[in-house]
């Protein structure tokens, strides 16, 4: 066993997740659930992601040596705050959120000299939410963020990345500012072209949407409180991905008005490339991505083509 005792604060879907494959895997001997409501806690003692359920954050840390926090992001930092004068001394605090640096400014040099925090963001995530939907292998084989800064001390960082490969998580380390510009692109400007594509379909059409439209827009389904706050904390980033989105919308554009077959094909064929340079599970591809010669993009100074 890695820990005697872990506490999870927000059993939903990651924390759920969580609890049962540390349950599974016999990588703590308890594990404590920290919510707002009794019957999602309740829900959690059922499923056995959790052995006790608590709606205190000072009873539900008070013996544990890792605490995870699995609630929205802009609520990490104040939590972390909240718990860590409740902790044993020599504990470790981390988190799931999928922004970091925000996070880790307002933490570091701000915590009891007891308590350590090191940023997580398991890279599991779902449209769906709830505990119900949680499951013991929804970490294996996927990639899991580690932070690391010059202040994050080395014994609890080696801890945390243990952790999350006991989970069956592939751990990739870097510092805050890379992670918040890596998944700005990754993952929150996906979601933001997700939820803009929705809201682009007349209502007349809706009843003759395709697959393609099902498909692209999964992830518009997520939770809206939980990706606007997303957004809004990393909004540097993610406008900076948005603007060269928006870049990429005018190529497709210009072509069509141009009526641009040829360019048209080379955008299709750098897009496909692309998408084939990363495997379904999120590993980069072993080689590197060429674009055919016959399909790259042709350098011009003047109108398409």
């Amino acid at each position: 066993m890695l820990f005697d005792t872990v506490a999870i604060v927000g059993v939903g879907l990651i924390g759920g997740s969580i609890g049962l494959a540390i349950k599974q895997r016999q990588l703590a001997r308890r594990v404590v659930g920290v919510g707002r409501r009794q019957l999602t806690l309740r829900q959690a003692r059922h499923l056995g992601a959790i052995d006790h359920g608590t709606l205190r954050l000072d009873r539900g840390v008070a013996d544990a040596e890792l605490t995870v926090l699995c609630t929205p992001v802009d609520l990490i930092a104040r939590q972390a705050a909240e718990v860590a004068p409740h902790c044993p001394p020599g504990s470790i605090l981390t988190d799931s959120g999928s922004t970091k640096l925000r996070i880790v400014q307002q933490l570091e040099g701000t915590l009891p000299d007891r308590v350590c925090f090191v940023g997580s963001h398991p890279l599991a995530g779902s449209e769906k939410r709830g505990v119900e939907e949680a499951r013991p292998d929804l970490f294996e084989g996927r990639v899991c963020i580690v932070t690391q800064t010059q202040r994050t001390p080395v014994q609890p960082l080696k801890l945390v990345q243990q952790f999350w490969r006991a989970l069956g998580a592939r751990v990739v380390t870097m510092s805050p500012e890379t992670h918040d510009r890596a998944l700005a692109y990754t993952s929150h400007l996906p979601h933001l072209a997700a939820a803009a594509l929705a809201v682009a379909l007349p209502e007349r059409y809706g009843d003759v949407v395709a697959s393609g439209f099902r498909d692209t827009t999964r992830i518009a389904a997520s939770d809206p409180q939980l990706w606007s706050a997303i957004f809004l904390e990393n909004a540097g980033p993610l406008l900076e991905a948005v603007a060269c989105y928006e870049r990429g919308l005018t190529e497709f554009r210009l072509a069509l008005e141009n009526r641009d077959e040829q360019r048209l094909l080379d955008l299709w064929a750098e897009s496909k490339a692309k998408r084939d340079a990363v495997t379904a599970d999120g590993h980069a591809a072993p080689r590197a991505m060429r674009v055919p010669a016959r399909h790259r993009r042709r350098r011009s100074r003047g109108g398409p083509g």
